[in-house]
């Protein structure tokens, strides 16, 4: 087990993801392709085409001895080749000496490795539709819902949550189109045989690969050399940068329940237990599970960038090293996404808090807003100095921000007590946050029904 769990991770549907990471799965794709092989190169006439269909027959799980495989594995320390013994003695008559024809078995492994991530990016696309579908509704239903803006930790001018929203939508569908965009590249089948030039069949090979591509869904790899890993590198960065957007969602979350702020709170279950010494405790458990997932998930392509350049035409020591960086991959992001659609889905937004919280400074978080209005008649320079000299006196001296804009002259030669109210009341410097908010939900809602549509199966 290879992402870090803890006992939310029971609870939480994972979709089918934590299936694909079993060996049975492995040794059933391990099986599709060998069939899809033989039925490609029976085509090409390669192998007789009786044999193809016994070799698919045969490549079922329940065909194979997987003790008779345990016990070759330990005798000659291959980690393929009892997979073919018992496969080979799986199958009727001669058409046995046809499987694994004219290919190494890399080709087979890594080939089955990208199809099982293939299976996982579809669930993984369908979990980013229903969160920006989670998305799309918090940023509807709180374009308006008023909150500190914030900067250096630190009050900046006012917001909305829906406008906060708004940009973890703008980055998750970015992050989505990279998936998307990527998928010619990093779903390739690899059918070249030892060194990648086809030598065992050179006259068909290239259309074999094709064909065996087409049968599993899959692209052909345009050079099907052992040294590219490129493609692997890519997928897992994209990885980390939807990690990243998941992330940045949990650590807003963890840090704004905390008590002094409240302003946000995860869906809480009776019973739920925070604590085995302090009674009241009610920790963010989802949102800790995807902070910690995500870290160690940034750290896999940089481990995998120094193995991508390995000399020559083949190394098993950067075999072994992607095939685990790939699966941990997989399953680091299965916790970080299913943990992600349900906060984001049961997430609870205070909104009294927010604006309590907006309005902490007593209106000081809109000196912009009056200086912007005053900067109309006495110019930006001027109305810059006589705001920062209030603002500082405010902060340092502890006194009311409107008392001292009543009392100095420029402001009030020029604005109404009304006016001034006007100007300080944190809803009403937003500029065009609810707007964004309102856009971007339904940007993301538009997002995720093509989402729907185009990963249904």
């Amino acid at each position: 087990m290879k992402a870090l769990y803890d006992s939310k991770s029971k609870t939480i549907d994972d979709r089918g993801l934590k299936n694909l990471f079993t060996e049975k799965e492995k040794y059933k794709t391990w099986l599709l392709f060998e069939s899809a092989l033989a039925e490609a190169q029976a085509e090409y006439g390669l192998i007789p085409k009786k044999a193809a269909q016994e070799i698919k027959e045969a490549a079922k799980l329940e065909n194979l001895d997987l003790e008779e495989m345990d016990r070759i594995y330990k005798e000659i320390g291959h980690g393929f080749v009892p997979f073919l013994k018992v496969l080979v003695k799986a199958c009727p008559s001669d058409s046995g000496k046809y499987v694994h024809y004219g290919i190494t078995t890399q080709n087979i492994q890594q080939s089955s490795q990208l199809y099982i991530l293939k299976k996982a990016h579809t669930i993984f696309m369908r979990l980013i539709g229903e969160i920006l579908e989670n998305l799309s509704i918090l940023a509807s239903d709180n374009k308006h819902t008023v909150m500190p803006g914030r900067t250096h930790g630190r009050h900046a001018i006012p917001i909305t949550y829906g406008y906060k929203v708004s940009a973890w939508i703008s980055e998750f569908i970015s992050c989505q189109q990279r998936m998307a965009e990527a998928e010619k590249r990093v779903f390739q089948v690899m059918m070249g045989g030892a060194v990648g030039t086809f030598s065992s069949m050179p006259e068909i090979g290239i259309n074999v690969q094709n064909r065996v591509a087409a049968l599993v869904g899959m692209y052909p790899m345009t050079v099907p050399s052992r040294n590219i890993n490129t493609h692997k590198l890519e997928y897992m960065s994209n990885l980390a940068l939807l990690a990243n957007c998941c992330h940045k969602i949990a650590e807003e979350v963890y840090s704004t329940t905390l008590e002094e702020i409240a302003e946000v709170s995860e869906g809480f279950s009776k019973g739920t237990v925070g604590s085995s010494t302090m009674p009241h405790k009610i920790n963010p458990k989802l949102a800790k599970g995807i902070i910690a997932n995500a870290q160690k998930l940034y750290s896999l392509p940089g481990t995998g960038m120094y193995s991508a350049a390995r000399p020559y035409e083949g190394d098993s020591s950067s075999y072994m090293l992607f095939e685990g960086l790939l699966e941990e991959s997989m399953e680091l992001m299965t916790e970080i996404l299913i943990r992600c659609e349900e906060l984001t889905r049961t997430l609870t937004v205070h909104k009294e808090r927010m604006l309590h919280n907006a309005k902490r400074n007593k209106g000081l978080d809109n000196s912009e807003y009056v200086m912007m209005k005053l900067a109309e008649k006495l110019g930006k320079d001027q109305a810059h100095s006589l705001m920062y000299e209030i603002a500082m006196k405010t902060a340092a001296e502890g006194q009311e921000f409107y008392d001292n804009l009543r009392e100095n002259e420029p402001i009030r030669a020029n604005f109404t007590d009304k006016e001034i109210k006007h100007m300080i009341e944190p809803g009403n410097y937003i500029g065009l946050a609810a707007h964004i908010a309102e856009k971007e939900a339904e940007r993301a809602k538009e997002t995720a029904e093509k989402i729907r549509e185009n990963y249904s199966n």
